[in-house]
């Protein structure tokens, strides 16, 4: 089987070879035209010439300026066109020399002739031994209507179209050889350039992510793929950098309780000890146990979601009874901490969104409320209803998002400098879960901070039709 190149080449040069060949034909034809008009036009001024010499002459006077030799053989030795009158019986009242003892053919419709005037050309294939063309026109003259008939031989013409034939084909020969070459050319090129690509594109691996496809430095559609593949390695690398990210960050978050349920078990294997310092023991061991659960809980959660495999609920629930609801079960936890919880009086709305992924996003952005809130700070809800939109806001008096860290603050594991700071308890899932939940509804968490200190969360999604 041939390579595509050379089928790509040859299909190439096979629509050269029509499109050379239907010009060629197409200029063939035009010039055969152009060469036997202008042989027609030659003998209609001859026949004309004659006509007007016969038209002046006495009527009964019918007279060439040549006259005819003792030769009987036809000849084109002293002029180049055979010339005769004839009457209307077709009779022969003169005719060239050239002629000797042979006569042109009378028209076959000469009746005819003289009653439309109508000038007619033939072509007189078995004429003598060439190829003749011949024009016979009516002359009405008093007393003896004739008719000029005047020939000439197309040996000339048939010269110059086999000339021209023979040019056009080394023309067409010469410019297939040239557009073949700069398209074995242009193709080489074209291919080298992929072969270029493709090279560099089997050494890029999840080690140099970082390398890039050689550009061709065209806009043509090369160069279009290169770009277009040049951005999908860009975010694939984005991606295997969050994987990354994401792995060092679980395997962080993960070895750090197990690492202190190992160091309370062993401490607490070293020697006996009282019921008391085992139930304490146990009781830490229990809430590192249900920190884990929940960093595998909220991992599971989002790995599902990441694979398509949690599906939005299509239950009708009413919003102003679930906030009710979350807002009165944080209440507590805001209370240990001295802040306030507040609920701005909302409009009454519907949504189809799950109550348990509503609830959890609202979870989240509450406890991330309450966290970063300074004692004696408030928290307050926000619902506002806009078309068939709803936007649930969440906003604290708390140090705000740092600018630069807000592009990651929705990354999984991601903590800002607050947190640390701050010393706030969480593994950095909260956000990331809540922002997959509602992108998976069809909405989505924006965040912005307050012009007088403290962080908006504004979760925006569809209502119920």
């Amino acid at each position: 089987m041939l390579k595509f190149r050379t089928r790509l080449i040859l299909s190439h040069l096979a629509v050269i070879v029509v499109i050379l060949t239907s010009v060629g034909f197409a200029a063939y034809w035009m010039l055969s035209r152009a060469v036997h008009n202008q042989l027609d036009a030659a003998l209609l001024a001859v026949a004309e010439t004659e006509a007007a010499v016969l038209s002046s002459s006495p009527s009964k006077f019918i007279k060439l300026n040549d006259t005819l030799s003792d030769s009987d053989r036809l000849s084109f030795a002293r002029i180049d066109r055979l010339i005769q009158i004839i009457d209307s019986e077709g009779k022969v009242l003169a005719q060239s020399a050239n002629l000797g003892n042979m006569q042109l053919p009378i028209p076959t419709k000469i009746e005819a002739m003289f009653a439309t005037r109508e000038t007619v050309f033939e072509t007189l294939f078995s004429f003598g031994d060439e190829p003749v063309r011949m024009v016979s026109m009516p002359i009405d003259r008093p007393g003896t209507p004739v008719v000029v008939q005047v020939a000439g031989s197309m040996d000339d013409v048939h010269n110059v179209l086999n000339v021209a034939s023979l040019l056009f084909v080394m023309i067409t020969f010469g410019l297939l050889a040239a557009v073949g070459g700069v398209g074995v050319s242009l193709t080489r090129k074209a291919f080298q350039t992929i072969e270029n690509i493709v090279q560099r594109a089997q050494h890029i691996n999840e080690a140099n992510l970082s390398e890039r496809l050689p550009h061709p430095g065209s806009r043509d559609e090369i160069g279009m793929l290169v770009d277009t593949l040049n951005e999908m390695l860009d975010r694939i690398e984005r991606s295997f950098e969050v994987q990354r990210r994401f792995t060092a960050d679980a395997s962080h978050e993960l070895r750090s309780p197990l690492s202190r349920l190992r160091t309370e078990l062993e401490i607490s294997l070293r020697r006996p000890r009282d019921a008391a310092e085992y139930q304490e023991t146990l009781q830490s061991c229990m809430d590192e146990v249900e920190r884990l659960t929940l960093i595998v809980e909220e991992l599971l959660v989002l790995a599902r979601m990441d694979a398509g495999l949690e599906r939005g609920s299509t239950e009708t629930v009413s919003l102003n009874a679930i906030i009710e609801a979350t807002v009165k079960r944080m209440q507590s936890m805001a209370d240990k901490r001295d802040v306030q919880i507040i609920v701005e009086p909302m409009p009454q709305a519907v949504t189809n969104m799950a109550y348990g992924s509503v609830d959890l996003i609202l979870t989240n952005l509450l406890d991330n409320a309450v966290k970063f809130s300074r004692p004696g700070g408030c928290v307050s809800v926000r619902l506002a209803v806009e078309g068939n939109e709803a936007a649930l806001s969440v906003c604290d008096n708390g140090p705000g998002i740092e600018h630069d860290e807000q592009q990651r603050i929705f990354e999984r594991f991601y903590r800002g400098s607050t947190a640390s700071t701050m010393h706030v308890a969480g593994a950095g899932l909260g956000l990331a879960l809540s922002q997959a939940i509602a992108c998976g509804h069809g909405g989505y968490i924006e965040m912005t901070n307050n012009d007088g200190g403290g962080a908006v969360f504004i979760f925006k999604f569809p209502l119920a039709r």
